[in-house]
C-alpha cells in the first residue's frame, strides 16, 4: 500500500525503499518461509508509514532495521502460543489399542505439552531465546545480532531457561525427558 501524501510517498521512496534488499536478506536469515518475508517486509512498511505520520523520522534506516527485529520477534512470539482445542465432540475419537508404544507416545505428547507451558512461562527476553536457539536453530551468533544483544547475554539467558523449564517439568512430575534433549542442542 503506497503512501497517500505526495510528500509521505517522496520520502518513502527515497529514505525507505532503497533498504528493501538489506531488509529482505535480514528477514531471509531469520524466518523460516519467503511468504513470512513478504508479510513481514510489508507488516515493516505499514509500522514505519505508521511512525512518520505520528512525528518526525530522523534516521530512516535504524528505525526500518528496529521495526523488523520487532516485528521478527511479534513473528516468533505468535508461533509459540500453543493453542488449545477443545474436545466436546467424543463420539468421533478413535478407540485406542492397549499397547506400550500408545501409551509412551501419550506420555511424550504430555510431557511435550508441558515442555509448551514451561517455556511460555518464562520471561519474554529468555523465552525469546529459548524459541531462536531450540526451536529455530540459530545459533548464539545469529541470536546476538537478531536482538541486539551480546553472545554472552544468550548463553545466560538460554541458560536460565533451560534450567527454569527443568525446574517447572520437576515440578509438574515430569523426569525431565523431553527437556534432556532441548538441554543438550
Amino acid at each position: 500500500m503506497p503512501p497517500q501524501n505526495p510528500e509521505q510517498a517522496r520520502w518513502f521512496s527515497e529514505e525507505v525503499q532503497p533498504w528493501e534488499a538489506p531488509l529482505r536478506s535480514y528477514l531471509r536469515r531469520t524466518l523460516p518461509s519467503q511468504a513470512d518475508v513478504d508479510d513481514t517486509v510489508q507488516d515493516c512498511y505499514m509500522r514505519i508509514l505508521r511512525a512518520k505520520e505520528s512525528g518526525k523520522i530522523r534516521a530512516a534506516k535504524p528505525l526500518l532495521f528496529a521495526i523488523a527485529r520487532n516485528a521478527v520477534h511479534d513473528f516468533f512470539t505468535r508461533r509459540a502460543r500453543v493453542a488449545l482445542i477443545p474436545m466436546t465432540d467424543t463420539e468421533v475419537l478413535p478407540v485406542l489399542e492397549h499397547d506400550a508404544g500408545l501409551v509412551e507416545s501419550i506420555c511424550h505428547e504430555q510431557e511435550l505439552a508441558l515442555l509448551a507451558e514451561a517455556i511460555q512461562s518464562l520471561p519474554e527476553r529468555c523465552r525469546e531465546v529459548m524459541l531462536l536457539r531450540k526451536v529455530k536453530g540459530l545459533s548464539q551468533r545469529a541470536i546476538a545480532e537478531l536482538l541486539g544483544i551480546s553472545e554472552n547475554t544468550v548463553e545466560n539467558h538460554a541458560i536460565k531457561g533451560a534450567r527454569r523449564c527443568a525446574d517447572y517439568l520437576r515440578a509438574k512430575g515430569v523426569g525431565g525427558s523431553p527437556l534432556s534433549h532441548v538441554a543438550k542442542r
